[in-house]
């Protein structure tokens, strides 16, 4: 990860590693070494202990704090999605998106969302739809819960999009056929998708995966060195829900629509453009949002 950041984006980085995984511990001590630091990124805390973890670090300190696991995935998940809806002509506020997976980046993803103005969104984990009538959801779960009740598939029917930050094999081309015309099918599972695109090509209109070996490589190296180099250039002393939008829809805007297909939907993550126009984009947002300290 270091290394990717002074690549792509110039900025230096290294690694710091704790034995520990109690949540006032890790608070603790970022906390105490971050006056050396321009910015903090969280980097493999599992659910539920990241949400909280992150949510004190942005309340306590004055650079910014980012998950990548959350919002790293989140802001490209976006920015293919609005590619993917230019391409069938759906729109987000009136498309039914299906969300496998529920715990650190299936909520940032649906969070991300919602906040670009998805209104239908369904989450599901392993044991099937988030539902109200569950009694096994953790807080995070439940301000998701939604009244429908059932498993995978039943989620699925009539929806427009899928995507999965979940386990491989998941979903069948039994499910995908459930879904609307002009489906959109985001299997991210690393490193084998929630099912292999080769078996669904010929039943929906796009496909992504995390692969590289895949057309549509959804992959976080395109959100966070560009967003980090955009937020120290302007000193920003958080990180907002803004800039994530404005980073999504960065990315977003480098496929022009001469040369939108339905195996081009994002950028290369060695595009050079990439980091330039999301360091503008967060650095532009920051100032909106008065977190920038220049």
């Amino acid at each position: 990860k270091a290394m990717l950041f002074k690549e792509f984006a110039g900025i230096d980085a290294f690694p710091i590693c704790l034995a520990t995984q109690d949540p006032e511990e890790i608070i603790a001590t970022v906390k105490r070494i971050a006056p050396v630091f321009g910015g903090i990124n969280l980097e493999d805390i599992g659910a539920p202990r990241c949400f909280e973890i992150e949510k004190r670090l942005r309340a306590e300190l004055n650079i910014p704090v980012f998950h990548d696991d959350q919002h790293g995935t989140a802001i490209v998940s976006l920015a293919a999605l609005i590619n993917a809806l230019k391409l069938v002509k759906k729109s987000l506020d009136t498309v039914k998106i299906v969300i496998n997976g529920a715990g650190a980046a299936g909520i940032a993803i649906a969070t991300l969302f919602k906040t670009a103005g998805a209104t239908d969104i369904t989450l599901c984990d392993s044991l099937g739809i988030l539902s109200q009538n569950r009694d096994d959801l953790t807080p995070e779960k439940q301000a998701w819960a939604v009244a429908a009740s059932g498993k995978l598939g039943d989620a699925l029917k009539g929806a427009d999009v899928f995507l999965g930050v979940s386990a491989p094999g998941v979903l069948t081309p039994e499910m995908v056929k459930g879904m609307a015309k002009d489906a959109i099918v985001f299997a991210m599972a690393n490193p084998i998708p929630e099912i292999q695109p080769e078996l669904i090509n010929d039943l929906v209109a796009v496909v992504a995966t995390g692969r590289s070996d895949y057309p549509n490589q959804i992959n976080n190296v395109l959100a966070f060195p560009g967003l980090f180099r955009g937020a120290l250039d302007c000193r920003a002393r958080a990180i907002t829900d803004n800039m994530y939008l404005e980073a999504a829809k960065a990315i977003a805007s480098l496929i022009t629509p001469a040369n939108l297909d339905r195996e081009n939907i994002i950028p290369s993550v060695f595009d050079s453009r990439v980091v330039t126009a999301v360091a503008a984009a967060v650095q532009h947002a920051a100032r909106q949002d008065g977190v920038a300290g220049e």
